[in-house]
């Protein structure tokens, strides 16, 4: 991957071409620009492409750093952001007929951040309705798919986003995350997703689903991109009432530790070989995995997990009770612009007693505690992010997590930081993923983990390649 095809650079790569005047951010955003304009018709990941604003951008970046003054790694670097980020003067729509032509006033609190740090907005890109309405096709944008193989599903809610970055449309993306809707387009797609710890990450001018599941965070190609774009966006925020003051390392100095001696990394086997069986091709893979993270110097132990079920039918009650509570009036007086996915499982939450709900906040509590006894004795534990490889678009089940639930949403209920990567492919060329899962607060170590991981195997040098 070289400049001579910068749309494949990573954000590390480009940006210290840029920062050595090797690389124009206009040169690399033209690159972007030509190449949305001619796979997006396949992929749908965009919903809209802001053409003449991102050059605008860059011409200004380039100025910027012309004259010396250079902000970091990533000034003049293009991304995009899944549409319910809210973005001062341009439409954030949340894929809904609900919110179009929705025009917010001032950006969410990240896509400030991402400004200050010199990244230029190249577009919104495309969203489950309302980050809950599934692969539908009765929204007014249609779904995206996934570059490996454009008959199937790159999972979601941010499903544009992990096509996009694959896809080599952005450098970077941010998704959202309240039961797996990073990390599982990062699994199916082959990224970098990561899940900050609740609180990391503010969620201010983000359309919400869930007030206490929901997490903001990146997708990228490489571990190492996510610790850069976490770098930009970690941090307090008095506009999100959940937001912690807990101190922001320096996540890329962690990764400069390429060995993984004196860590000690816990398998969650019982919860994808017994609870929730994986497909043989993902068992394998993990296994994999776990051997190279052992080479690497890693104390490997095995640790017991509550059943994904339990973790699952909880949040499911809450995810289903605040979302309801975000959308009741709408449900009630324009119930006809929603997608039928968004509006019936949002509905579900009218049914909920408030003696379920109390119960489901206590069996919060409980396994809360049970993962943090479980992981006393390990830095993070690993297990696969998803059951299986992408299906093809449209088999997903309307209510897909009730028989085999994944292996993401526990970690939305307990808040805990997870971080899904690329580790390997299927017989027939889609990815496979492996989920780190560390300690509140400390994303160094579960990016330290993944980045190590990276540097040990092939499967970055491998992209997708569409017709």
């Amino acid at each position: 991957m070289t400049a001579a095809d910068p749309c494949f650079l990573t954000i590390a790569e480009a940006a210290s071409l840029i920062s050595e005047k090797r690389l124009s951010p206009v040169e690399l955003t033209r690159a972007y620009l030509d190449r949305i304009e001619r796979l997006n018709g396949r992929l749908h990941a965009y919903v809209r492409v802001l053409h003449d604003e991102a050059l605008a951008g860059a011409r200004a970046a380039e100025a910027e750093i012309v004259a010396g003054h250079y902000r970091g790694a990533l000034h003049g670097i293009p991304i995009a952001l899944k549409d319910i980020y809210d973005t001062a003067g341009v439409p954030t729509e949340g894929g809904s007929r609900l919110c179009l032509g929705r025009v917010p006033a001032e950006d969410a609190t990240t896509t400030g951040l991402l400004k200050q740090a010199g990244t230029i907005l190249l577009g919104k890109l495309t969203t489950w309705e309302f980050a809950i309405g599934g692969t539908a096709f009765d929204t007014p944008f249609p779904p995206a798919r996934n570059p490996w193989n454009v008959e199937h599903d790159p999972a979601g809610s941010s499903s544009g986003s992990g096509s996009a970055v694959a896809a080599g449309l952005c450098a970077a993306a941010m998704g959202s995350d309240t039961g797996g809707s990073i990390r599982w387009p990062a699994a199916w797609c082959g990224l970098a997703g990561l899940k900050p710890t609740y609180g990391r990450v503010s969620r201010a001018g983000i359309m919400p689903l869930s007030f206490s599941l929901d997490h903001a965070g990146p997708l990228t190609w490489t571990v190492e991109d996510a610790a850069i774009m976490l770098q930009a966006i970690a941090g307090h925020d008095p506009r999100d009432p959940a937001s912690s003051d807990a101190a922001v390392p320096d996540y890329r100095a962690v990764l400069a530790r390429s060995e993984l001696k004196g860590l000690r990394l816990g398998i969650a086997r019982g919860m994808f070989e017994r609870d929730s069986v994986a497909s043989d091709e993902v068992r394998s893979a993990f296994d994999r995995a776990v051997e190279v993270l052992r080479g690497l110097g890693a104390t490997i132990s095995e640790v017991e997990l509550p059943p994904p079920a339990l973790y699952n039918a909880t949040a499911t009650l809450i995810a289903r009770g605040e979302g309801f509570a975000i959308h009741e009036k709408t449900l009630r007086e324009r119930p006809q612009d929603y997608g039928v996915l968004a509006r019936d499982r949002l509905t579900i939450g009218a049914y909920i007693r408030a003696s379920d709900l109390v119960q489901a906040m206590r069996r919060r509590r409980m396994l809360m505690d049970a993962t943090a006894a479980a992981m006393a004795e390990v830095d993070a534990i690993l297990l696969p992010t998803a059951p299986d490889p992408a299906p093809k678009l449209g088999e997903i089940a309307a209510y897909f997590g009730s028989e085999r639930p994944p292996y993401m949403r526990p970690f939305n209920l307990t808040g805990q930081p997870a971080l899904s990567l690329c580790n390997g492919f299927d017989g027939a060329g889609l990815p496979l993923s492996l989920q780190i899962v560390g300690h509140p607060f400390d994303e160094a170590t579960v990016l330290r983990v993944g980045h190590a991981y990276e540097r040990a195997t092939e499967w970055r040098r491998r992209r997708p390649e569409i017709a």
